[in-house]
């Protein structure tokens, strides 16, 4: 009779826990699917209103951004440096290739390949972007970074 018992409380104990195993992957899913979004929503956004808007609409405030021949670029100073650029003769876009998240579900990363067009010149290169989900529950990066990696395509756009 004790042997019955005994079995009923192991598994009162271990249900919950795995219970809780299958409920875990389905969030980290949802919000690996959600950084995996906001990495096309912001792409989107550059497109739309421009590289130097998105970009402050999705940066965090102690962002970081590394860029070529310079040292890291953090926080307010990645602000001004966005800021600076006059982005009227180019679109930045971008698609995201792939992504991971932490197992917290609050830290993830996206990688793909940028375009960056001007009005004769196509440039392409890699890029990886680093998010952390605010309290809010809305992704913004804390790193981004670019590798000029794949080359350009001198044609334009009349000649494709």
């Amino acid at each position: 009779m004790r042997y019955p018992v005994f079995l009923l409380l192991v598994f009162a104990f271990l249900f919950p826990a795995c219970k809780m195993e299958f409920r875990k992957p389905t969030e980290r899913m949802n919000a690996l699917n959600q950084i995996q979004q906001t990495d096309v929503d912001f792409s989107n956004r550059s497109r739309e209103i421009g590289m130097k808007k998105a970009f402050l609409e999705y940066m965090e405030d102690d962002g970081i951004l590394l860029r070529k021949n310079r040292l890291p670029i953090v926080g307010a100073d990645a602000v001004d440096f966005i800021s600076s650029i006059d982005d009227s003769s180019f679109v930045l876009t971008w698609d995201p290739g792939g992504a991971d998240i932490s197992e917290s579900s609050d830290l993830g990363f996206t990688y793909g390949v940028y375009t960056l067009k001007t009005k004769d010149t196509t440039f392409n290169g890699t890029y990886v972007t680093i998010w952390r989900r605010q309290q809010s529950g809305k992704w913004k990066f804390v790193l981004d970074s670019g590798n000029e990696g794949i080359g350009e395509d001198k044609r334009t756009e009349e000649n494709k």
